[in-house]
């Protein structure tokens, strides 16, 4: 059975988008990548990233929006999670760790 693809996606791509690829790049079953919506994102989200993704989660309900606006058929054709977890968190910080096990685990047990 081919990996699932899944694609991180916050404001940057500094913090909490990377520390959710670095904690579950390792896990069997996944391919995994993340990128920013911001046009100064270190990744920044496009087409061919969000095409390549099979489960796209967003921090925040802005990140959902930028990509409806900018990539309308993707959108209508790809599920993307929020996880509702704002930008106050730093580079694999515990207690962010712990929420995005908590919150996305239950899309992968799927």
């Amino acid at each position: 059975m081919p990996d699932l693809k899944v694609l991180f996606v916050c404001n940057a791509n500094k913090l909490r988008s990377p520390t959710a690829e670095r904690i579950f790049r390792e896990r069997p079953g996944l391919e995994v990548k993340s990128a920013g919506v911001d046009e100064d994102a270190t990744v920044t989200v496009n087409r061919e990233t969000l095409e390549w993704a099979d489960l796209i989660f967003v921090m925040e309900k802005r990140q959902r929006n930028v990509i409806h606006k900018k990539f309308k058929d993707i959108y209508e054709k790809k599920p993307i999670v929020c996880l509702y977890i704002p930008d106050v968190y730093d580079l694999m910080q515990p207690e962010l760790i712990e929420l995005l096990m908590k919150r996305v685990l239950p899309h992968l047990n799927q």
